[in-house]
């Protein structure tokens, strides 16, 4: 009786191992999960910590920085400073192999807050290294705002600012773009950085949806000197600004976590009534600029495309003036002026190595920009065919921390090979 019982209690014990082992192994499936789940949420805790440092120049990041949950006004210091810079070499493969070495920009920022809802935010900006008549230095105003908040809804600003269109117009300190130059499309269709005198209502609708709409100066045609940067030169910058025609603009974003997707336009005359140069008295030559674009970070990967278009009516009047200019004064080169521009680019980056406060994530982007110029034969003043052009760059950027970057690349320009370049910076945010 007593062995048929023991042999009773053995089967059950072996029956019973089988189920002992299946909870184990499903007990560590589901920590090996949680495990998981865990370096999932550090992953996208770092992510949200590097944008939020990277959009420290707009309003809300600001205040939010300046007044930390649980605290008052009165707690906060009412005057801050921030800035970023960048040191770049740029060795391209033209026939004399030229290289230059250049302290590109050093930027400081101060705001100020004067209370709950009025703050001034301003940027000074000083490139390559030295300002004197006989360098090419520069030193400007980046920006210089006062914002009203009257809520979370509703923003009132004035001043110089920046126009809310594409993504590195607003978002160009060098953390928080991969590639040692910034990438031609945002530079020579959307000519960052750039900014005008104005007034704009901005905010959140709800909890995901930024817009910002306003009236502000516009671009100057007598300003324009180079195609191949499109419409950049025409912009005015706040510094006497011809304002005989203003131009509008508006922009929309939404973000989600990992995820931005938006976009902007912007509209006006650019012949100011021939303020600056009598031969376009008359002429609109209305400018529309345009882009959409989007950002999505997952599972280690950074992807980020972008289309922008424009157009300039009139170019073949503006072109007329400028021949007619050339004819009264032989010290001119007459040029044509662009009718239309258009160009996109998609760029992926992936996260190979993230530990602490170090991040390292090679990238590739491909970008095409058409710049077309009106044509005027009977002087010869034809499209450039380096203005349409097709640009593929491959590197890598290594965050020493979040705000301090090493980069090194290179890119391949296919029409015009002799702006082929291998490039290595050095950029730092605070």
């Amino acid at each position: 009786m007593h062995v048929k019982a023991y042999r009773n209690v053995g089967l059950m014990l072996a029956a019973m191992l089988p189920l002992s082992a299946a909870a184990q192994s499903s007990t560590e499936q589901k920590i090996d999960g949680l495990q998981q789940e865990i370096e999932r949420l550090k992953e996208e805790t770092r992510r949200l910590r590097s944008e939020q440092a990277a959009q420290k120049s707009s309003q809300e990041a600001a205040a939010r920085a300046a007044k930390p949950a649980g605290s008052s006004a009165a707690d906060q210091p009412a005057t801050s400073m921030f800035g970023y810079g960048e040191f770049n070499y740029n060795r391209n493969r033209d026939p004399d192999r030229t290289g230059k070495a250049d302290l590109r920009r050093l930027v400081v920022g101060f705001g100020h807050r004067f209370n709950d809802r009025l703050s001034f935010s301003s940027e000074l900006e000083i490139e390559h290294g030295i300002v004197s008549a006989d360098d090419q230095g520069e030193a400007e105003v980046e920006q210089a705002y006062l914002n009203y908040q009257l809520s979370d809804a509703v923003n009132v600003k004035g001043g110089l600012f920046l126009i809310p269109l594409g993504i590195l117009n607003e978002t160009h300190e060098p953390p928080t773009y991969y590639g040692v130059e910034r990438n031609d499309v945002e530079t020579r269709i959307i000519p960052t950085t750039w900014r005008e005198l104005g007034v704009g209502v901005h905010g959140l609708l709800g909890t995901s949806v930024k817009y910002d709409v306003g009236v502000t100066t516009g671009f100057n045609a007598a300003k324009l000197d180079d195609p191949a940067f499109g419409v950049r030169t025409g912009h005015q910058e706040g510094q006497l600004a011809d304002a005989h025609d203003l131009s509008v603009y508006g922009a929309l974003n939404y973000r989600a976590p990992g995820l931005l997707v938006g976009g902007g336009v912007f509209s006006g005359n650019t012949g100011q009534n021939g303020q600056a140069d009598s031969l376009f008295k008359g002429i609109a030559a209305r400018l529309t600029l345009w882009d959409v674009h989007a950002k999505y970070s997952v599972a280690g990967w950074d992807l980020q495309a972008l289309y922008a278009s424009g157009t300039l009516a009139d170019a073949d009047q503006l072109t007329a003036a400028n021949v007619a200019r050339a004819a009264a004064d032989p010290s001119f080169s007459a040029f044509a002026f662009p009718k239309s521009l258009k160009g996109w680019y998609g760029q992926a980056a992936y996260h190979i190595y993230r530990r602490g406060e170090v991040d390292i994530a090679p990238f590739a982007r491909i970008e095409r920009y058409e710049i077309r110029q009106a044509e005027d034969p009977g002087n010869g003043l034809l499209q450039d065919p380096k203005n349409i052009e097709r640009v593929q760059t491959i590197g890598v950027d290594f965050k020493i921390h979040p705000q301090v970057v090493i980069k090194t690349d290179f890119q391949h320009y296919r029409v015009d090979g002799d702006k082929s370049r291998f490039n290595v910076g050095l950029g730092y945010m605070f």
